[in-house]
């Protein structure tokens, strides 16, 4: 097993599959290292409470997936839940990580599940915050509809209030920011993609460790992960937006190392 470490943060730009992805590689220690997969319009900033918090142990990997932050807009328009479990494939293959920890938030939380389903043997624990479970078309199509209207910008500004309740100033300031460089011919379908994907048939593939962390907000979401798989232990963390490492970093570390 390849547990090769890096002290000092290492920034680099690697081939993907659909275009250059922004990864950074930190820490030191022999334990197993651990990827940080954001969410939809974020990028692996959003993390970085958690790799500070961690990389003194053991090694820490964090990019932006295709069309965020630093990486590249897929060449191929392809922003599915499969290309974003590509773009991991891509970084942990190129790094040489032969078993890694996958933490992931929202979006990213399902392009762990999807890469860890495929790849189990890799896989040693996922993560997963404030991931979605199966969506209804019937919940899901006038979303899509509103979206692809002249509402757009209305929908999207209703959709991040929402979400960003409970938020600490900074953290809206911070998550805000990222969205607004969200394009809208990237944002719909993703926003597609994540209403298409069913992470449940995955997530039951996979038999290893896993660990769900939540809102109350989330738990009373009809596509509520926790609500469609009550066999992973789940977390709740009150007080919060969406945004839970961000807002309560110290909680959301402490839930990090009993899994760890």
């Amino acid at each position: 097993m390849n547990t090769t470490t890096s002290i000092e943060k290492k920034s680099s730009r690697i081939e993907g599959p659909d275009g250059f992805i922004y990864v950074e590689d930190q820490g030191t220690g022999n334990n197993v290292p651990v990827i940080f997969l954001h969410s939809f319009g974020g990028s692996l900033s959003h993390w970085e409470k958690q790799i500070d918090h961690l990389r003194d142990e053991r090694r820490i990997v964090a990019f932006d997936f295709r069309g965020h932050g630093k990486s590249d807009a897929p060449a191929s328009g392809d922003y599915s839940v499969k290309g974003y479990a590509e773009d991991v494939a891509a970084v942990v293959d190129s790094l040489g990580l032969d078993r890694f920890i996958l933490v992931g938030h929202s979006q990213g939380g399902a392009a762990a599940i999807a890469y860890a389903s495929e790849h189990p043997e890799r896989v040693a624990g996922l993560v997963l915050a404030g991931t979605p479970g199966r969506s209804l078309p019937e919940q899901s199509k006038p979303i899509i509809q509103s979206l692809e209207s002249d509402a757009y910008q209305k929908v999207m500004d209703d959709y991040m209030k929402t979400l960003l309740t409970g938020a600490k100033p900074e953290v809206n300031a911070t998550v805000s920011k990222d969205f607004r460089a969200m394009k809208r011919n990237a944002a719909i379908p993703i926003i597609k993609a994540m209403f298409e994907y069913d992470p449940l048939p995955a997530l039951n593939r996979y038999t290893g460790p896993k660990l769900i962390i939540a809102t109350p907000n989330e738990k009373k979401m009809p596509n509520s992960l926790q609500n469609q798989v009550k066999e992973v232990e789940a977390k709740t963390i009150e007080g919060t937006s969406h945004w839970t490492q961000l807002d309560k970093p110290e909680e959301f570390n402490k839930m990090l190392d009993v899994f760890l």
